[in-house]
């Protein structure tokens, strides 16, 4: 298949979730399909980036969109301006009539048999009646992430926009569903609320992949100076919200029976909130060469998330080395996992110390579960993840041609 793959933003480094699975299928689907990776991106012009991509994806385009300095005051300008778009922030910023009049001309030609749509945040690009089938690669729910952010926000202000732009999501996320005439999820829980917002809607589920080459499994780790690790970009709204919580609340409980207890927040622009949290045990590491390395060491991995959507990419790799986890429902959700069989989950500060008390306590139990995160691990390697995918995207160049 000639395969086409627009992104919103920049796909390398490889350091966020969304990166980490687009960049994963991408490089399984390039071994057996022609793919041209179309990304555009905004802030500073990047050549060693558009170098970059071009290399690691052959055929790859970029454009350069905007040049926006990133401050806060320049986001927040934008966001103003923007505020009474009918598109929700996280689309309409996203949206370019350069890249619109070069996906027009490319899916109104004979080009490719099929285009993906990465993210929700690209899908305002493309245009409403193409010749190309598309099909949108939704990674989490949006409206329900917006949802989780007002909730959960204390800020008045930011609670205020993150409503906004929940019911503006809710609209356009709806709408999207429909125009689209495939559209893959990430779990069957995400399914389940894209129908619900599109009854009858063509969803399919390719669940979230790990790299097992790259993913070594490790030694069992003793708990004789613990270390209980968590990872993901801490500039991401749910992580911090997931750090701070687990460091109010949960984790004092632990250093208490546990002195010598390290936890370790590991991942890129930690948020001044998260650095606020670093302390002589909670280290807070920033960005790092390789997030396997500290999970190799870690004696438990815990996944305290409040908020979110998609699936956790984290708790796969953390699985793929052979450790144990403790999670909350939401931090799990949409994970082919059970509690009690492939990890622990808790959704309430007792019972996550209990929890991670219990594995730190009980080597064996630990080692159990370290054994049963390997095995469940190794049935999602990227692989066979793309071979879902793939199937998808010729169902939706069949439904075409027989549509035609």
């Amino acid at each position: 298949m000639r395969i086409l793959w627009v992104k919103a933003g920049k796909l390398l480094p490889v350091d966020t979730g969304g990166k980490i699975r687009s960049y994963n299928i991408l490089k399984q689907l390039a071994r057996s399909n022609v793919v041209t990776v179309l990304s555009y991106y905004g802030g500073p012009r990047d050549s060693n980036y558009e170098s970059a991509i071009a290399s690691e994806f052959q055929g790859a385009q970029t454009m350069h969109t905007a040049a926006l300095d990133g401050s806060f005051s320049a986001q927040l300008v934008d966001y103003l301006l923007r505020m009474f778009q009918p598109a929700p922030f996280a689309v309409s910023k996203f949206t370019d009539v350069r890249v619109q009049g070069k996906l027009v001309s490319w899916l109104h030609g004979d080009n490719f048999d099929v285009a993906v749509c990465d993210f929700l945040s690209a899908s305002q690009n493309f245009p409403q009646s193409p010749a190309v089938p598309c099909v949108l690669f939704q990674h989490n729910v949006e409206t329900a992430l917006w949802r989780r952010l007002a909730s959960t926000e204390s800020n008045l202000a930011r609670r205020l926009a993150y409503k906004v732009e929940a019911r503006k999501m809710e609209r356009y996320e709806t709408a999207a569903l429909r125009r689209f005439p495939r559209v893959i999820a990430v779990s069957d829980h995400d399914r389940e609320l894209m129908l619900q917002m599109n009854p009858g809607g063509q969803v399919t589920v390719v669940p979230t992949g790990v790299d097992t080459h790259a993913f070594i499994v490790a030694e069992h780790a003793e708990a004789d100076s613990p270390k209980i690790v968590f990872t993901g970009s801490m500039d991401w709204e749910p992580n911090i919200d997931a750090v701070t919580y687990f460091c109010r609340e949960v984790f004092p409980a632990i250093r208490a029976e546990f002195p010598s207890v390290i936890f370790q927040i590991v991942g890129r622009n930690p948020h001044a909130k998260v650095q606020r949290l670093a302390s002589d045990s909670v280290q807070v590491t920033g960005t790092v060469p390789s997030v396997a390395d500290y999970l190799r060491d870690a004696t438990v991995v815990a996944v305290p998330l409040r908020i979110g959507g998609g699936t956790r990419l984290k708790i796969f790799e953390a699985m793929a080395i052979g450790k144990a986890l403790v999670s909350t429902s939401i931090g799990a959700e949409g994970l082919d996992v059970q509690s009690g069989r492939d990890l622990l989950l808790a959704d309430d500060p007792k019972s996550f110390v209990d929890a991670i008390l219990l594995l730190l306590r009980n080597g064996d139990l630990r080692r159990k579960y370290e054994q049963a995160a390997v095995k469940l691990a190794s049935q999602h390697d990227w692989s066979r993840i793309a071979e879902h995918f793939t199937v998808v995207l010729k169902a939706a160049v069949r439904d075409s041609k027989n549509s035609n």
